[in-house]
């Protein structure tokens, strides 16, 4: 009877230690349990990637802006250098507009100058062949421009209260017949030319070029001209030393 007490209870603690051994090797679950997206939290979420995107807008903005910046400093810059270029080119082109037009002021003083001085001498030359008395026609002539001395200078006027050169010289030698052309370019050209050293009485006087004069009057004898001068002095008689002529014609 003892021997088969303790062998159930041999028995029990083997089946309870088996129970146990089988107890301590099972693995233990732990479960976690996360928590549940608000929505606050979601709002929190969304404004902050509002807030991320808006910033890299700004700086994506604000680079634009810069390269903007650089790019007009750069072109303004170019703009600057070739406004300096321009400038000086223009400053160049002036300096040799003006170094131009002193040289042909020069050229053309000169050159008055040496006419002046080719009809001074001949005026010195033609003075004993001038003192001739005129008659006839010629005579008509000088004593009707002479008759006009004194009178008013008006551009355009033929008289008889004022003349222009031209108008009175015109009007001089219609006064026997002879007309000629209206304006001093023409006159010049209106008859033979004649040396100014072999001058006669009723010779009509030119300045400039004969083809281009700038004015007329007409020879009246003894070294003196009479002619329509300039609105300040009105017809005058003048000696040719006062404006020496650059040419003659004589149409009598």
């Amino acid at each position: 009877m003892r021997a088969g007490v303790a062998g159930g209870v041999l028995s029990t603690l083997a089946v309870a230690g088996a129970s146990g051994s089988a107890n301590a090797a099972e693995p233990v679950t732990q479960t976690l349990e996360l928590p549940t997206l608000t929505a606050d939290l979601a709002a929190q979420v969304a404004q902050s990637a509002d807030a991320t995107q808006q910033a890299a807008a700004n700086y994506e903005l604000q680079a634009e802006r810069d390269a903007a910046a650089a790019n007009a400093a750069k072109q303004a810059k170019a703009d600057l250098a070739d406004a300096k270029h321009k400038a000086a080119e223009a400053k160049k082109k002036a300096e040799e507009a003006a170094r131009k037009a002193a040289a042909a002021r020069a050229s053309r003083s000169a050159a008055r100058t040496t006419l002046s001085t080719t009809a001074s001498a001949s005026v010195s030359t033609s003075t004993s062949t001038s003192t001739s008395t005129a008659t006839g026609s010629a005579a008509a002539v000088i004593s009707f421009v002479k008759a006009q001395v004194g009178k008013a200078y008006v551009s355009g006027a033929t008289g008889p209260s004022a003349y222009d050169c031209s108008g009175l010289v015109q009007t001089a030698f219609k006064q026997v017949g002879i007309s000629l052309p209206r304006v001093s370019q023409d006159q010049s050209t209106a008859g033979t030319q004649v040396s100014l050293s072999n001058l006669q009485p009723g010779d009509i006087l030119y300045w400039g070029s004969a083809g281009s004069a700038y004015h007329v009057a007409v020879y009246v004898g003894d070294g003196m001209f009479v002619g329509a001068q300039n609105p300040s002095s009105g017809v005058q008689e003048k000696p040719l030393s006062y404006d020496p002529p650059t040419g003659a014609v004589r149409v009598l």
